[in-house]
């Protein structure tokens, strides 16, 4: 089955309408190869549809996010990025340019997370998040 098939698939369980605007958002981010914010997104969509405002956008990723199509990737005081790759991964931040890079490792999947953290929350997912600084960023 391909993505845009679990896409409508999704998008029906949760009773929500399957528009050409939503399409064009879910293909958008499904090619998209860093982690886009709502600006950017709203950028290429534009292409294709020259009125969509980018509340809309918005809007449309908050309920993506919220059924789980997309996830938030981590804020470092930057808006909001959407990550469509919801295979088990991580992050790296860089300090210096603010690129977000998705990377995997068996063993931080395996990290067991504190008691005490267990009891206070409801834990839905785990990614752990490195910060630093990327090899372009070094190299400055």
């Amino acid at each position: 089955m391909s993505k845009l098939d679990q896409f409508i698939d999704k998008c029906k369980h949760h009773h929500l309408k399957i528009t050409p605007q939503r399409i064009v958002i879910f293909k958008s981010l499904m090619n998209s190869k860093e982690h886009p914010s709502a600006e950017m997104i709203h950028k290429k969509v534009k292409k294709e549809f020259p009125s969509i405002s980018l509340d809309t956008v918005c809007r449309t990723l908050t309920i993506f996010t919220e059924i789980g199509i997309v996830h938030t990737a981590e804020g470092h005081g930057d808006p909001k990025r959407f990550d469509p790759n919801l295979e088990p991964h991580h992050h790296f931040y860089c300090l210096g340019c603010g690129r977000l890079t998705d990377f995997y490792s068996e063993t931080l999947d395996q990290v067991k997370i504190p008691d005490e953290i267990k009891q206070r929350f409801n834990i839905v997912h785990k990614r752990l998040v490195l910060n630093g600084y990327c090899e372009k960023c070094i190299k400055k």
